[in-house]
């Protein structure tokens, strides 16, 4: 097992864009965008197809964002997975548009407070295999992580640690987990929370939150032990980024599939 690169969709009012996570909030005012693209989501679908980057996620933030995730699925269906406003009213819906999975968060903390029954409702609906529970989340003073909701703006009542992976696993198939503190900051990843991301879960999760390097694929998959795969954002060359090309990227992935047939 060895860490891959992940491709991502950030969608903001429509439009494929790249935000500093932790300037979001229900105004435009103090959002920091570092990139918006000219190209409809749809083609940044159709690239991830061309080279066979499966898992990506679709991310809506915000209202207006559901024709531009359409697009998106429907230039690669079931391969794709989308988050952002989902719940037990839409998740089918998104399944028969053309998702490989959904992305929970904020649906299951009414009120800021996980709710289990709304988990198992969802995984009933869908199917376990086909959720995703987006385990994004900050820093505490007092040490470790607890998860956000709301455009990462608000804290909820779970923390972050391996009872908590344990617990969910039962019920979805992979984690999705930004790290909104430095999420789109390109000023490094967060080194212990993906470490141990690699020793809690039991399920397969991708990181998000910091990259600034192709190397940064090989840094993950160190303190991992391939067990964390890696999104890079902000500093991808196709996002206006100058850190990381893309095609970069795709090459360390046919490097690892093909090390991975050999073993």
């Amino acid at each position: 097992m060895r860490t891959l690169f992940r491709p991502c969709i950030d969608l903001h009012q429509g439009q494929v864009k790249q935000i500093v996570g932790g300037t979001l909030s229900d105004s435009s005012a103090g959002l920091q965008t570092n990139f918006v693209s000219a190209k409809p989501s749809a083609e940044y679908a159709e690239l991830y197809r061309k080279h066979g980057l499966e898992g990506g996620h679709v991310i809506m933030l915000g209202p207006g964002n559901e024709a531009a995730a359409r697009e998106a699925l429907q230039a690669w269906p079931n391969r794709l997975q989308v988050g952002g406003g989902i719940n037990d009213t839409n998740a089918a819906e998104w399944i028969e548009r053309g998702a490989a999975k959904v992305i929970v968060t904020s649906y299951l903390f009414p009120s800021g407070k996980f709710s289990q029954q709304r988990l198992e409702a969802l995984a009933a609906q869908v199917g376990r295999e086909r959720v995703v529970v987006d385990l994004s989340c900050r820093r505490r003073s007092e040490g470790g992580w607890v998860v956000a909701m709301d455009r990462w703006q608000r804290l909820t009542d779970m923390v972050v640690d391996e009872q908590t992976l344990k617990k969910l696993a039962e019920f979805c198939s992979e984690f999705l987990v930004h790290a909104a503190d430095v999420e789109g900051l390109c000023g490094g990843i967060d080194r212990e929370l993906v470490e141990c991301l690699g020793k809690w879960s039991p399920l397969p999760v991708t990181y998000a939150g910091g990259a600034s390097s192709v190397d940064d694929l090989d840094l993950v998959d160190r303190l991992s032990r391939g067990r964390v795969d890696l999104t890079i954002g902000s500093a991808l060359d196709i996002f206006g980024g100058s850190m990381v090309r893309f095609h970069d990227c795709v090459a360390w992935n046919r490097r690892t599939e093909l090390a991975s047939e050999h073993t």
